[in-house]
């Protein structure tokens, strides 16, 4: 089974496909996008507002009226780049231990733990 440097709740900037051009606030990079599920077996992520797709729905309880949905497909994991948490640039991602044997992530540009 696979692992991967990117989890549940970070923040990711998107490196290829159609949300990638996005200028964030700062104008420099793209704005970062939370990362909702990361789907192991298919090495992809669903993050938030990036690629998104319209569903037709039946109406049911939770839509009584059905009708055309917006929402977030999947997108590959190697499409994706986490965010360095000090500068908010793409940043590369090591796998350190701690003095008490923990392992954390650090971010590769500052070095900078990912929480």
């Amino acid at each position: 089974m696979n692992k991967f440097k990117i989890k549940k709740n970070d923040m990711v900037l998107v490196l290829s496909g159609n949300d990638k051009d996005v200028k964030g606030s700062n104008g420099k990079y793209p704005a970062p996008h939370k990362v909702l599920k990361v789907l192991v077996k298919e090495q992809r992520a669903i993050v938030e507002g990036v690629n998104m797709v319209s569903k037709s729905t039946k109406p049911s309880a939770k839509h009584p009226q059905g009708g055309i949905i917006k929402q977030e497909a999947p997108i590959h994991i190697s499409n994706l780049s986490l965010v360095d948490p000090k500068s908010g640039e793409p940043t590369r991602v090591a796998i350190k231990r701690t003095e008490d044997g923990k392992k954390v992530r650090i971010a590769k540009k500052s070095g900078e733990e990912i929480k």
